[in-house]
């Protein structure tokens, strides 16, 4: 117990799983003692956060992590409220008689069901039969579900009441976000909706204009729920009216009226169709109704497969800002060319050791799709690492073409990298000592082994023969730049820590200059520290004053902590902990003294809440917004001369910056041979653009992930990884399809040194068992529409 108003509970004890009577029973206790906030570490308890009924006469707030199971606040109390740092089971806020619940993550089956009152967020997509059987108390506020993404099958089944909000964000199916079936039975209730579906039962809802009260109700509350799920940045995205539409269920007035189904009809579209031939119990009958008593070849088939290797891209490299084709390089490895798969990469970042294999969060791992299946993805930091034996590529010869760069860190090199490697001359110059940026200076060297970026310095020294370094440029030399070169780059970074206007912040230490410090070992930290701002750079700050002999480290932040990923576990692996939310009103030499009077002792404090560009040598016609250079899509900016990219734009990720300098190389190359006007293109301030080399990326729902081991949880080098790809878009030639074809219509054609696959027309019946079977997601079955 932490204090008398909060207590930790854990579903496991030091020998068993606590089970879910014993755990309630505790949970009820500590609320009868006066216990206000529980956190609970759940091992998958039932029905965790309800029946609270002390709630009513005293708020309670019950904080969930770990694997809660069934119902969770089922039979949920007015007063209580329900935060889930995670994903849910099935029939989370069954009979909700007040409750709000919080779901940072997905929900399962049956969300909502028989809800009467409370509200239910949830920050991703619900599984079939969401908001089934929900009522309404003309005496209280109607139920709520609001939900991020889509619903799966039968949502608002028998739905008498309430309202729920499904915003279509990131869905599971992109062509239907309420999933099949919905409406079913409907008496009662709404359901506002953003984004396509195929059907609802017309017999029980109709869809209606939105009123102006209603939505100035819905966009007021659009703030609120995104508040909660910690996902403010989307209201702009969610709030354009003209996309959102509501459906409402029929009077029984309406009903009365509707015609009614024939006995022919029903079982022509729904007896044959759910149960007779084709269905589940077609094989029990030998009664053929088919009006074509033939299988069908040719222009009579009512769907033909087409094959549709690398039309689009895979996940993995939609998923990175770098744009590397991460699964091609899977292929490569297959083949067992492991120099060419490290020389991929080296197309697209001149770090691929240093930025895949340690400092990324993997973004392609994030989108890989073995996710959706709940398998493990595949690991890329394997390869990444062995891009330290990578070496340089060969340089094409010199366009006569120059470009000045400002900056020697991970922006200004990838830049420079790219346009030697379109053959322009690239001269870089940069105020620090050592090239790399914040990579050489302050990022910690247990996240980055030293002997790493040395040698992928010396690689880029090999391809950039032009460094000035300990060069502060001027606002007259780089008026003098856009006289002496073709194009300028400006790829500063942030070097200006941000700061708070308390009483004794002359006592703080920015984190930037700390974690400088701290590679020098030049940095005395005390016993105690105390760091403001508990982002990822605040966890670095952690892990060293750590290293520095650090005893007790406390990172505070005004609202929950942004930190994620391999930093936040390491700085919790060396003990510090997280305290949000508090606000500082000064600091002594005590430590730091919050807005409520206490105060954190502390030998040392740091602050760690973003650093800002320095802009005293940029010229007054280049447009600035709050610090910060305007840009357009190909990261130009108001001057068409100088092109600005990475953090002195807008703070992102090292890959982020990677292949921002990717994407101004390739404008810059296309200006200097004519493919894009050498004048100014039209920008906007809040631009954003993924760079990507294909039009889309393969849906999700395309790949069969069956064949993979769902026990797999770590990979033991190269081959394991690369023969788990799913080679997501593009055939890895497994001839899966070949051998599953019933009738022997898939055809192996080689062509042009390479190969493609066909379905012979005279053969293929279009049953589709090649695109069930594929892994690769490659085939594709359309509707048949034959010429004449």
């Amino acid at each position: 117990m932490n204090n008398k108003d909060t207590m930790e509970l854990h579903g496991k004890d030091q020998t068993s799983r606590v089970s879910s009577r014993v755990l309630e029973e505790r949970i009820q206790q500590a609320v009868h003692n006066g216990v206000k906030h529980l956190k609970i570490n759940a091992f998958g308890q039932h029905g965790l956060g309800g029946r609270i009924f002390e709630a009513c006469k005293q708020e309670i707030k019950v904080d969930i992590t770990g694997a809660p199971g069934q119902r969770t606040g089922a039979m949920g109390t007015r007063g209580t409220t329900i935060e889930v740092h995670g994903p849910v089971s099935d029939d989370v806020g069954w009979l909700n008689a007040g409750a709000e619940i919080i779901v940072h993550g997905y929900a399962t089956n049956g969300a909502c069901n028989a809800m009467a009152q409370g509200k239910v967020y949830i920050a991703g997509c619900i599984g079939s039969r969401g908001m089934t059987m929900t009522k309404y108390n003309p005496r209280f506020d109607p139920p709520e579900l609001w939900v991020l993404g889509s619903t799966g099958d039968y949502f608002a089944e028998f739905m008498a009441g309430g309202v729920a909000v499904i915003c279509g964000h990131n869905p599971q199916d992109t062509e239907n976000v309420l999933g099949y079936r919905p409406c079913v039975g409907m008496v009662g209730g709404k359901i506002f909706f953003r984004g396509p579906i195929q059907g609802y039962s017309t017999t029980d809802a109709r869809l209606t204009p939105i009123t102006q009260d209603e939505w100035d109700w819905l966009k007021s509350n659009l703030g609120s729920f995104l508040d909660k799920i910690s996902k403010p940045g989307l209201l702009d995205k969610l709030t354009h009216r003209e996309e959102w539409q509501c459906l409402v269920a029929r009077t029984p007035m309406e009903k009365v009226g509707s015609a009614r189904r024939s006995m022919s009809e029903f079982r022509k579209n729904v007896w044959d169709k759910e149960l007779g031939q084709g269905g589940m119990i077609g094989e029990l009958t030998d009664l053929d109704r088919s009006p074509v008593p033939l299988v069908t070849t040719g222009d009579l088939r009512r769907y033909v497969p087409v094959w549709e290797h690398r039309k689009y891209m895979s996940p993995c490299q939609a998923a990175c800002p770098s744009g590397i084709p991460v699964q091609e390089r899977w292929r490569l490895i297959r083949e067992g060319k492991v120099d060419e798969a490290n020389d991929v990469a080296l197309a697209f970042t001149p770090f691929p050791a240093s930025i895949c294999g340690y400092l990324c969060p993997n973004l392609c791992m994030q989108g890989c799709t073995k996710n959706i299946g709940r398998l493990q993805p595949v690991d890329i930091t394997i390869l990444g690492r062995k891009g330290i034996d990578s070496k340089p590529p060969e340089l094409p010869p010199l366009s006569g073409k120059k470009i000045a760069v400002i900056g020697g860190g991970p922006a200004g090199i990838s830049v420079a990298w790219q346009l030697r490697l379109q053959g322009h001359e690239a001269v870089i110059y940069d105020l620090e000592e050592e090239l790399g940026g914040k990579m050489s200076s302050a990022i910690p060297e247990h996240r980055l082994p030293p002997e790493v970026l040395g040698a992928e310095l010396k690689r880029v020294r090999q391809v950039l023969s032009h460094i000035q370094l300990q060069h502060n440029l001027s606002a007259q030399e780089f008026e003098q730049l856009q006289k002496d070169y073709e194009f300028v780059v400006i790829a500063a970074g942030t070097q200006q820590p941000r700061t708070i206007p308390v009483p004794g912040s002359e006592r703080i230490i920015p984190a930037l200059t700390f974690l400088k410090n701290a590679r020098k070992n030049s940095q005395d930290v005390g016993k105690k520290v105390v760091i403001i701002g508990a982002g990822n750079v605040g966890c670095d700050a952690a892990t060293e004053a750590h290293r520095l002999g650090a005893e007790e480290i406390t990172l505070i932040d005004i609202q929950e902590p942004a930190s994620f990923g391999k930093e936040r576990k390491e700085a919790e692996a060396v003990g510090a902990s997280f305290r949000y939310p508090c606000f500082t009103k000064e600091v002594t030499s005590e430590g730091v003294v919050l807005t409520t009077g206490e105060v954190i002792p502390a030998d040392t404090v740091i602050i760690s809440i973003g650093d800002v560009p320095q802009l005293d040598f940029l010229s007054t016609g280049i447009a600035v917004d709050r610090g910060f250079i305007l840009v357009n899509e190909i990261n130009q900016t108001s001057n068409p001369k100088v092109f600005a990219i990475g953090d002195i734009v807008k703070p992102g990720l090292l890959t982020d910056a990677i292949g921002a300098g990717r994407r101004a190389s390739s404008a810059i190359d296309a200006i200097i041979k004519g493919e894009l006007p050498d004048k100014q293109l039209s920008w906007l301030k809040n631009y954003s653009i993924e760079y990507s080399e294909t039009a889309d990326r393969i849906d999700y729902s395309r790949m069969t992930l069956e064949y993979y081991d769902p026990r797999t949880t770590e990979y033991d080098g190269l081959s394991s990884c690369a023969t788990q790809c799913s080679s997501c878009g593009a055939c890895m030639d497994c001839n899966l399809c070949d051998a599953v074809c019933p009738t022997g219509a898939i055809q192996r054609v080689e062509k042009d040194g390479s190969f493609q696959r066909q379905a012979n027309p005279d053969r293929c019946i279009g049953c589709g068992f090649c695109a069930g079977c594929c892994p690769c997601g490659v085939w594709a079955l359309v509707e048949n529409f034959p010429m004449g």
